[in-house]
Formats: C-alpha cells, sequence, structure tokens
C-alpha cells in the first residue's frame, strides 16, 4: 500500500480494500490507469477539531483623550473585545468616548457592557457575554 492510500486511509477519506484495489490496477495496468469514483464516506462518528478555538485576545485600553478611540474602534473591527478604562479622561469626553464606542459595536453587531465605574466591556459579535455586574451605590448618611 502507497504512502498516500496510507495516509487517506488514516483521516478515513477511504476505506482499505479501495485502497488496496487501486494498487493492484495501477500495478496490473501501467499504461492505462484508471481513477474510481469516490466511494462515499462513511461516517465514523462525530469528528471535533481540536484546534477549532483560537486564542482570544482581550485588550485592555485607558484612553486620555477622545483621539484615542479610533485605535479602540479598530481592535473591535479586528475582533478583539476590548476593556475601556474611562477614568482618566473628564466627563464630557468619556461620555464622547462611549457614544462613538456604542456606534462602533452597533455597526459591528457587537456589545458594550458596563462593568465598573467608567469602565466598559465592548464586544463583537464573536463574543458573548453572560450575566451581569450590579452597581453599587455608596449612600452614605
Amino acid at each position: 500500500m502507497g504512502v498516500m492510500n496510507k495516509f487517506m486511509n488514516f483521516l478515513g477519506l477511504q476505506e482499505e480494500e479501495v485502497a488496496e484495489e487501486r494498487e493492484q490496477r495501477t500495478t496490473e495496468h501501467h499504461e492505462e490507469v484508471e481513477t474510481p469514483l469516490p466511494e462515499p464516506r462513511k461516517n465514523k462518528g462525530n469528528i471535533v477539531s481540536i484546534h477549532s478555538q483560537k486564542n482570544i485576545r482581550v485588550v485592555l485600553n485607558e484612553p486620555r483623550s477622545y483621539e484615542e478611540t479610533q485605535e479602540i474602534a479598530d481592535h473591535l473591527r479586528n475582533r478583539r473585545p476590548v476593556v475601556v478604562n474611562l477614568q482618566r479622561v473628564r466627563s464630557d469626553q468619556a461620555t464622547r468616548i462611549v457614544d462613538f464606542l456604542s456606534g462602533t459595536v452597533y455597526a459591528l453587531n457587537g456589545s458594550i457592557s458596563k462593568i465598573g465605574p467608567n469602565i466598559f466591556l465592548c464586544t463583537p459579535d464573536t463574543v458573548e457575554i453572560h450575566g451581569s455586574i450590579s452597581e453599587i451605590m455608596n449612600t452614605e448618611g
């Protein structure tokens, strides 16, 4: 049995008998080589690729001005979730940044969630968020 036939048999693309018949035909008929029609593949159970999940990188970003917002949007366009900490920007800039990122995730069918005071999680459509974080209000009195 040839190396290619052994490999195809190992992958389950052909049965051993078919591979042996093909080898015999090619050795008997050197001038005229027929390629048989591929046999229907038999289901040998569920085949699951081990490497179907690639590593997902979460980007942490702490913008200091509105101009850095496009960089965050570029990460989202590249299907990377981003945690945005807006504690170092003024409240009016933070509002503008959240508005821009809300539009970005809407356009990408993603989502944006508040996970802390002035901290947001922006995710593309390939990432699902389950659960919620309740906001604890400091009430002194």
